[in-house]
C-alpha cells in the first residue's frame, strides 16, 4: 500500500487539462487557475492546483516574493497554493495576462495561446487539480511551487507517455480521455509531493513528514483507507509493527496531534463531504465514518464546524 497514493485518492482529487500554450522568445505572461478552468471537473472546487508541463523549450516561473526558477522540456511545475504566476522566456520582462490572450480552438480542441516576439519555441500544456474539501492536509504542508522532473520519478515511464500522449491529442484537435488526464494529474502530484519530502530534514515536523514515515505513513493510509473501523491507538500500532506508546510518541511528533484525534477529524471532514455528494440519511452517514449513534456524530459534527450535520446539508443543498 503506497500512502501517498491512498491518502491522495481518499481527498477524492480530480484532474484534467484546460490549455494548450505555443510561445516565442521574448514572453512573459501572468497567469492564475480559476473556477472556469476546471469547467471539466465533475467538483465544484474549493481547492485547486495548477500545474504547467513543459512539451518543449523551456521557461522561467515565479510567484510573487520567490525568485524565479528555470523549467525546461520534461519537467512540470505545480503550485499547490494556485498562486498567481509569471511564466517568462526570461526573467524581468513584463508580463501580459495570459488570459486576455486565450484563444478558442477552431475545430472544437483544447483553448490555447499562441503568443510571442519569434524566437526559441516554447510548448506549454496547462492543467489542473481540484477538490471539494476545504481542508486538504496534503496540500496545506506543500510549498507554494513545486518541480518535478517527470524522467526520473519512478511513474515516470507512464507519465511521459501520458502527458505526450495528451500533447498529441491536443495537436490533433482531441480531448485526451477524461480517465486517463484525471489519473495523470493524480500521478503528477504523487510524484512531486514524493520528490519534495525527500529533501526534508530528519529535524522537519508536519504532516508530510508523517506520510513519507513508513510506521506512520501507513498508519495515515489505513485511516485514510477506512475511517469507518474501529481504530484504536493499539490496532494502529499493530498494524505498523511499533508498541503503542512508540506508534503515539511517533505520530504525535510528525502529524502534530495524536492519531486518534487525527482519525476524529478525518471522519468529521469526510462525513461533511459525503453530507453535499450523497443523499445518505444522518444515521447512514454516521455509521458510515464510524460513529456508533447519530446523536454523537452530530454533537461532535457540530463542534468542528459550528452547525449540525442536517443543518450544513440543508444550507448547501440548491434551490
Amino acid at each position: 500500500m503506497d500512502p501517498f497514493s491512498e491518502v491522495l485518492r481518499s481527498v477524492r482529487l480530480t484532474g484534467g487539462v484546460f490549455l494548450d500554450s505555443h510561445f516565442t522568445a521574448p514572453w512573459s505572461v501572468l497567469a492564475k487557475l480559476d473556477a472556469e478552468d476546471c469547467r471539466l471537473s465533475p467538483l465544484t472546487p474549493a481547492q485547486m492546483i495548477a500545474y504547467h508541463f513543459i512539451v518543449d523549450g523551456r521557461l522561467f516561473v515565479a510567484v510573487e516574493g520567490e525568485p524565479a526558477i528555470e523549467v525546461g522540456a520534461g519537467e512540470v511545475v505545480l503550485l499547490p497554493r494556485n498562486d498567481a504566476h509569471t511564466l517568462a522566456s526570461a526573467p524581468g520582462l513584463a508580463p501580459l495576462s495570459a488570459r486576455d490572450l486565450v484563444r478558442p480552438s477552431l475545430d472544437g480542441g483544447l483553448p490555447g495561446i499562441i503568443h510571442g516576439g519569434g524566437g526559441e519555441p516554447t510548448h506549454v500544456v496547462c492543467g489542473f487539480l481540484a477538490s471539494e474539501a476545504l481542508h486538504n492536509p496534503l496540500i496545506a504542508t506543500l510549498p507554494r511551487l513545486l518541480r518535478l522532473d517527470v524522467r526520473q520519478g519512478t511513474s515516470r515511464d507512464w507519465i511521459e507517455a501520458s502527458v505526450r500522449y495528451a500533447a498529441g491529442e491536443l495537436t490533433n484537435g482531441r480531448f485526451a480521455s477524461a480517465s486517463v488526464m484525471s489519473r495523470l494529474s493524480e500521478s503528477l502530484l504523487v510524484e512531486a509531493v514524493r520528490s519534495y519530502a525527500s529533501t526534508l530534514g530528519e529535524r522537519e515536523a508536519g504532516w508530510l513528514k508523517g506520510l513519507a514515515d513508513p510506521h506512520v505513513g501507513r498508519a495515515l493510509a489505513l485511516i485514510h483507507q477506512s475511517a469507518s473501523t474501529s481504530w484504536s491507538a493499539e490496532a494502529l500500532a499493530k498494524e505498523v509493527a511499533l508498541s503503542r506508546s512508540a506508534f503515539v510518541e511517533r505520530f504525535t511528533a510528525l502529524v502534530g496531534m495524536p492519531p486518534i484525534r487525527y482519525l476524529a477529524m478525518w471522519r468529521l471532514q469526510t462525513a461533511r463531504l459525503n453530507l453535499r455528494e450523497t443523499r445518505m440519511t444522518i444515521a447512514q452517514l454516521a455509521h458510515s465514518v464510524g460513529y456508533e449513534s447519530e446523536e454523537a456524530f452530530s454533537r461532535a459534527f457540530k463542534r468542528e464546524f459550528g452547525l449540525s450535520p442536517a443543518k450544513w446539508r440543508d444550507q448547501r443543498s440548491p434551490d
